[in-house]
């Protein structure tokens, strides 16, 4: 836990260094764009100062992730990361369908600006984007949070290198249309990292059990374990996206002591941690008391559509 927590101050600090970052390079844009005329500039300089933004929600809601549980919020506030993740995702969505708006845009009315200021530039924002995604390249496999932050850098990074070769094209042979061109590619891998990352995110939020992981199966896993009979009325979910969670009910084929009980619910938890990655387990021991021995328990209207 105590590592845990000490590489969460580490991405902190990263995030911190990378907000930075991004509110220099927008301000660059900014007045680089006005000077030079260059649409293209400007546009990227508003799509780095949304995704600075971005990075600020990703920074305070690691921050938020950290704080400890209390009798209000028992489970703590492990899925703010998760929240934060989701709106930075809508953000990527709704960037990617303005990038394809100004891309048609210039295939009609290509707009002529001057290549060398726009280059220099460019050239700086893409230095410094990249620096800010190696700073969280690794960080980003860990927490979706980290990675919805470390994907609008990486388009930034792409933006700022479609700009600097628009320019280069203007410089040498005076082609406007490279840049609709490169914006257009920008924005599929917009949308398709944005699409991606709200889906796991939707997934969590409506605690879906996780893809990696079959219900059937796991119950098929557990019964194989001496002693128990019959596993019904499962629950899985993930409270964040390194906590999963895992509730049911688990019918044994003996009244057992309440030791030999405790001795299959450690097997079960083991199991569990060791083939599924779902480290919380609450599992209800019962010996013929359940009528309703559903693997997935109906409640409302569904309880005609019995699952077995």
């Amino acid at each position: 836990m105590e590592h845990s927590h000490l590489e969460e101050e580490i991405s902190g600090k990263k995030l911190l260094i990378t907000i930075f970052l991004n509110f220099i390079i927008t301000a660059a844009e900014a007045i680089g764009g006005i000077i030079s005329g260059s649409l293209s500039l400007l546009s990227d300089a508003l799509h780095n100062f949304s995704d600075g933004m971005a990075v600020i929600i990703s920074y305070f809601a690691l921050r938020l992730s950290l704080m400890e549980a209390s009798p209000r919020k028992t489970f703590g506030y492990k899925r703010a990361e998760v929240f934060a993740a989701f709106i930075n995702a809508m953000v990527l969505i709704v960037i990617s369908i303005f990038v394809f708006r100004e891309a048609f845009e210039r295939f009609f009315n290509p707009v002529e600006i001057r290549g060398s200021l726009m280059v220099s530039v460019a050239f700086v924002g893409l230095i410094a984007n990249l620096f800010a995604v190696y700073l969280l390249r690794e960080e980003s496999n860990k927490s979706i949070n980290i990675r919805s932050a470390f994907v609008h850098l990486v388009a930034d990074s792409i933006s700022s290198l479609a700009v600097l070769s628009g320019g280069v094209f203007i410089i040498l042979f005076g082609f406007y249309l490279i840049d609709p061109v490169l914006t257009l590619i920008i924005g599929i891998y917009v949308l398709k990292e944005g699409y991606t990352i709200l889906n796991r995110t939707i997934n969590i939020i409506m605690q879906s059990v996780p893809e990696h992981i079959d219900v059937f199966e796991v119950k098929k896993e557990i019964e194989k374990i001496y002693g128990v009979n019959d596993v019904h009325h499962i629950h899985i979910w993930q409270l964040s996206e390194r906590e999963i969670f895992f509730d049911a009910h688990v019918d044994l084929k003996e009244d057992v002591s309440l030791s030999e009980g405790c001795a299959i619910t450690s097997e079960i938890e083991n199991l569990l941690k060791d083939k599924f990655e779902i480290n919380n387990a609450t599992i209800q021991l019962e010996y013929a008391v359940c009528e309703d021995r559903a693997t997935i328990k109906q409640t409302g209207r569904n309880k005609k559509k019995k699952i077995s």
